[in-house]
C-alpha cells in the first residue's frame, strides 16, 4: 500500500509560479511600493486595515501575508493573533513590515506567530529573497501536509482531512451565505467483488473509481475522499442542490463507462455505485455533522431502492 503514495522526492519543491500574496498597510503609498515589487510574479491582494485582512485570507486564503504593524483600530500583532488562533488561517506564513527595529517589537511579533521581520523603507532586493524563502518554505510544508492527508491506495484525500475540510467548508458556506453540498457514494456489492475476482483486483477497482471521482468534479475547490473502505465522499463548495444531483448522476455513469465486469452484482454486470447527496442552501441551519448524517440518509435510501442510482435531499427539507 506504501508503494502508492508519491514521494516527496517527486513532489515539486518551489512555489506555484503565481503565488498568492497579501499586501497589508494603512498606508496606501506602501501598498503601492509592494505591488510594484510583486505585480509581475505574485497575485497580490491588499488591505488597508486589520478586519480587512482577515477577510481576505479567510475568502483568498494567500500563501503568505506583508503584515504593517501601527495601523488604526487593529495593529499588526493582533492581526497576527486572530490568525494563528483560526485553523483556517493558521499556516499562512506573516512576515511584519515595520519602521521600528526594536528587538523587544521583533521578539513580540516572533511570539505571536511571525516568521520574519522586513524593515520600512523596504529594499526590493531584501523583500524579494526574504519572501521567496518563506513561500518555499511554505509550499514544502503543504507538500508534506498533503501526503498526511493522502490516502495510500487510492492516492486521494483521506478520511481524516475529509472531516478537516467539511469543517472549515461548512464554516465558510456560513459565514458567506453561499450552498455547499456534499455526495457520499458506496461502491455497490463490493465485498462480492473482493470474494470473486480477488483483493489485487478490488484494490484496482477502488483506484479507478477514485481516478474517475477525481477527474469529472468540475470547480478548483471541489474535493473527493475516501471516507473509508469501498465508501467515498466528495465535497462541493458554492455548488446548490440541483447541480450536486445532476454531477452525482453523472459521477455513477462515469464509472458505469469503465466497464468492469462485476459478475456478482445484482445492480448491474459492470461495477456501479450509489450515491447520497445533501446540500446547505440559503440560510439554512444545522450543522457540518447534519449534512453528512444527510447525505448518509440519501445513500441508505438509494441503496434500499435497487442501488446504481443516486437520491439527495436539501438540508431542512424532505423531499419525498
Amino acid at each position: 500500500m506504501l508503494d502508492n503514495v508519491p514521494s516527496i522526492a517527486n513532489l515539486p519543491v518551489s512555489p506555484p509560479s503565481r503565488p498568492k500574496l497579501l499586501v497589508v498597510d494603512d498606508q496606501p503609498i506602501n501598498i503601492q511600493i509592494l505591488y510594484q515589487v510583486f505585480s509581475a510574479t505574485c497575485q497580490v491582494f491588499m488591505a488597508t486595515g486589520g478586519e480587512q485582512a482577515l477577510q481576505v485570507c479567510q475568502d483568498k486564503q494567500p500563501d503568505l501575508i506583508l503584515l504593517d504593524v501601527v495601523m488604526p483600530e487593529m495593529d499588526g500583532y493582533e492581526v497576527c493573533r486572530r490568525l494563528k488562533a483560526d485553523a483556517a488561517t493558521a499556516h499562512i506564513p506573516v512576515i511584519f513590515v515595520t519602521a521600528h527595529n526594536d528587538p523587544v517589537q521583533e521578539t513580540l511579533g516572533l511570539d505571536v506567530g511571525a516568521v520574519d521581520f522586513i524593515a520600512k523603507p523596504v529594499n526590493p532586493k531584501v523583500v524579494q529573497a526574504r519572501v521567496k524563502t518563506q513561500l518555499t518554505l511554505k509550499f514544502q510544508a503543504d507538500l508534506l501536509r498533503q501526503l498526511v492527508y493522502l490516502d495510500g491506495l487510492t492516492g486521494v484525500y483521506n478520511r481524516r482531512f475529509f472531516d478537516q475540510q467539511l469543517s472549515n467548508e461548512w464554516a465558510r458556506s456560513v459565514r458567506t451565505g453561499t450552498p455547499l453540498s456534499m455526495i457520499l457514494l458506496d461502491v455497490d456489492f463490493f465485498k462480492r467483488f473482493n470474494d470473486f475476482y480477488g483483493h489485487q483486483a478490488g484494490d484496482d477497482c477502488l483506484r479507478q473509481v477514485a481516478a474517475t471521482l477525481k477527474s469529472n468534479l468540475r470547480r478548483p475547490a471541489d474535493l473527493v475522499a475516501r471516507y473509508g473502505g469501498e465508501e467515498f465522499a466528495c465535497i462541493l463548495p458554492e455548488t446548490g442542490f440541483d447541480d450536486a444531483l445532476e454531477l452525482a448522476n453523472h459521477l455513477g455513469k462515469h464509472i458505469q463507462a469503465l466497464h468492469m465486469d462485476h459478475a456478482r452484482s445484482d445492480a448491474a454486470t459492470v461495477v456501479s455505485v450509489s450515491l447520497g447527496v445533501a446540500a446547505r442552501e440559503g440560510g439554512t441551519g444545522g450543522s457540518a455533522g447534519e449534512l453528512l448524517g444527510l447525505a448518509d440518509t440519501q445513500l441508505y435510501r438509494a441503496k434500499s431502492t435497487g442501488r446504481a442510482r443516486a437520491c439527495g435531499e436539501r438540508l431542512g427539507e424532505r423531499l419525498g
